[in-house]
């Protein structure tokens, strides 16, 4: 069994979490999609226990703020909280994180961290079986933060397995997938909430509005995220 986690972004009680939970199910592997880095203050420690696992990683559109040096194009605060993540996370580990992709194929399987046709940064909000390619009978990505598990027709499967340390689809419990080779199935579990607040105003930040969302299992500002299912247009 593989466990396929993703949009972690710094948040190591809710990796912690997940991990002891992926453990206990007896996953062999791990696959990370992407954004390790971002929002949250212990990146290097969550980059850390990902490489002590010998994970699959995946290069996240915060990743690559990250290793560019380029800030959000998006967003500002995103780009002020990038300024704790270049200094949180070591040069060795930077390093680390510009030699990954954003796309990785396994057997019957592809994983991405935004979507097929652009794989680092697209957003998967509406499930339609033509924007996947045919060359796979499962599907993998983040970026959209919403846990989801998609039949696309002919056998195909489409799954989101949520975010980990930032849930947006009103699920305030860390989320992650479990893929077994021939299924999927999607996990939740209760982490230490308090202490991942706790590390952001240890780290310097006092607004709490940068952590309030993740009690709601939503955005900053307090959106909550979902995905439409379209018809294929074939």
């Amino acid at each position: 069994m593989i466990a396929v986690v993703t949009d972690i972004h710094g948040n190591l009680p809710a990796l912690q979490a997940v991990l002891e939970r992926i453990d206990q199910l007896g996953c062999e592997r791990i696959i990370s999609l992407g954004d390790i880095t971002g929002y949250y203050a212990q990146p290097a420690e969550c980059i850390a226990l990902l490489q002590g696992r010998d994970a699959i990683q995946l290069l996240g559109n915060h990743d690559k703020y990250l290793v560019d040096g380029s800030g959000c194009p998006r967003s500002r605060l995103v780009s002020e909280l990038l300024k704790h993540q270049e200094k949180a996370v070591p040069a060795e580990q930077l390093a680390f994180l510009s030699t990954l992709e954003s796309r990785y194929d396994e057997g019957n399987a592809s994983f991405v961290h935004g979507g097929w046709r652009d794989p680092l940064d697209e957003y998967v909000y509406q499930i339609e079986p033509d924007r996947f390619p045919n060359d796979f009978e499962f599907f993998f990505s983040g970026h959209t933060h919403v846990q989801c598990k998609v039949p696309l027709g002919d056998g195909r499967v489409y799954c989101n397995p949520g975010s980990v340390g930032q849930p947006r689809d009103g699920d305030k419990r860390a989320a992650f997938a479990v893929f077994t080779g021939d299924d999927v199935e999607l996990h939740r579990v209760d982490y230490d909430i308090d202490a991942a607040a706790q590390a952001m105003r240890d780290a310097g930040f006092d607004e709490e509005r940068l952590w309030m969302n993740l009690y709601e299992g939503a955005q900053i500002g307090g959106r909550i995220d979902k995905i439409t299912i379209m018809e294929s247009t074939a």
